[in-house]
């Protein structure tokens, strides 16, 4: 029963973290927007720079997940690899992996 449970918070966790990485590329997708017609500040220039880095870094993620067995595979690579998740993901992770 206790696996379950774990999994259950996992499960949560990574949903939470999706809605965040969602919502912030909700906002750098308004940004770029704004871009067209307007200047950006720096600041603005900063959030769309980190969003695009976190698409870019959960592209071969995703492409690991979907071969046969990466689901298995993903979590060694994690390990090996910690900036390979987006930054939404990688907040649980030990300071010495980061």
């Amino acid at each position: 029963m206790n696996s379950i449970e774990e999994i259950k918070t996992l499960l949560y966790r990574n949903k939470l973290r999706l809605a965040q990485e969602l919502k912030q590329s909700k906002e750098a997708v308004s940004l770029i927007k704004k871009a067209t017609h307007s200047n950006l500040s720096e600041e603005e220039k900063e959030k769309i720079k980190v969003q695009l880095l976190d698409i870019c870094k959960a592209i071969p993620s995703l492409a690991v997940f979907l071969l046969p067995g990466g689901a298995l595979l993903l979590p060694l690579l994690i390990k090996l690899i910690p900036d390979i998740l987006p930054s939404a993901f990688q907040e649980d992770l030990p300071k010495d992996k980061k």
